[in-house]
């Protein structure tokens, strides 16, 4: 098994798109680059920021291949493989792995309730597929499924290749348990997907973040995390709290679309979101730019 060091601030990367919704590789390998000359830690393709949501299993291959080119080995790459079903999700894992992605990022299932055991059975079917790291990914307002932290430690006991977990319930609580679950069986690292607790996460002990915003203010977001390490904790709060205003404009619409509109007006072609999920209130394309402007002013990016 791969051994990657899981820590730092991991960017979602946003898929960018042609007009005809077809994947523009030539814009995604110029993001990769800027995302890497910022300082990110690691990329991670197709996740909600990705719309890995909408993107056929061919698609996710041509994303995932063009980034871990580009990359070039300089840092990490993430691939989110979760699926609806175990089957799918062991599929798009190993595809991932033959590719050569570093770490897979696997999503809970989605739609149907799972009860806590089928969600065990799942995780575990698809780490025993595969030979590579693997960050389980929490998001239950999108999956409509929660993993209990009394099952991501039994995952982590049953399943050496289940690394950490990502958490997005935005329930910081959520967290400290996975946390509190985890520490006393070996190391295990614990990211928060929800940009505004990455700084506390870290001081909780947790490892990073995986950030929609690094797409925007990559350097900005890189810095929580090196001056949190770097025992700078003053820096820490001031990124961290920089990105407040760009957060509160999540309310016109998606954040993904949010973020991809955002991106698009820093002048990369990175296109819309694939319809339907693509449409923004004139305030809110208003609001956002007021915002980017008011923060490059500040120095931001």
């Amino acid at each position: 098994m791969k051994q990657v060091e899981i820590k730092g601030i991991i960017t979602a990367m946003v898929t960018p798109m042609n007009d005809d919704e077809s994947i523009n590789t030539a814009v995604l390998r110029q993001q990769v680059k800027r995302q890497i000359e910022s300082g990110i830690h690691a990329l991670f393709c197709f996740g909600t920021n990705g719309e890995g949501y909408i993107l056929n299993a061919k698609e996710k291959q041509q994303v995932l291949e063009t980034v871990i080119g580009e990359a070039g080995g300089r840092v990490p790459v993430y691939a989110g493989t979760g699926c609806v079903g175990t089957r799918d999700t062991i599929e798009q894992s190993k595809m991932a792995m033959a590719a050569g992605a570093d770490v897979l990022s696997i999503i809970t299932p989605s739609f149907a309730l799972a009860s806590q055991n089928e969600i065990f059975d799942h995780f575990k079917a698809v780490a025993d597929s595969v030979d590579m790291p693997i960050v389980l990914y929490n998001i239950p307002a999108r999956t409509g499924n929660s993993i209990a932290p009394t099952t991501v430690a039994r995952l982590q006991k049953a399943c050496k290749n289940i690394v950490g977990v990502k958490d997005s319930s935005g329930n910081f609580d959520n967290i400290l348990q996975y946390i509190e679950a985890t520490r006393e069986n070996g190391k295990f690292d614990v990211l928060s997907g929800n940009d505004s607790l990455i700084l506390w996460t870290l001081y909780a002990g947790g490892a990073g973040g995986i950030a929609g915003c690094g797409n925007v203010y990559p350097k900005t977001m890189a810095s929580i995390y090196d001056s949190f390490v770097n025992n700078q904790l003053g820096k820490a709060r001031e990124y961290q709290d920089s990105i407040r205003s760009f957060r509160s404009c999540f309310k016109y619409g998606n954040p993904n679309t949010v973020v991809k509109t955002a991106v698009g007006l820093l002048g990369y072609d990175v296109g819309r979101c694939r319809a339907p999920f693509n449409q923004l209130p004139e305030e809110g394309v208003e609001a956002i730019k007021q915002v980017l402007k008011e923060n490059a002013e500040k120095g931001m990016n």
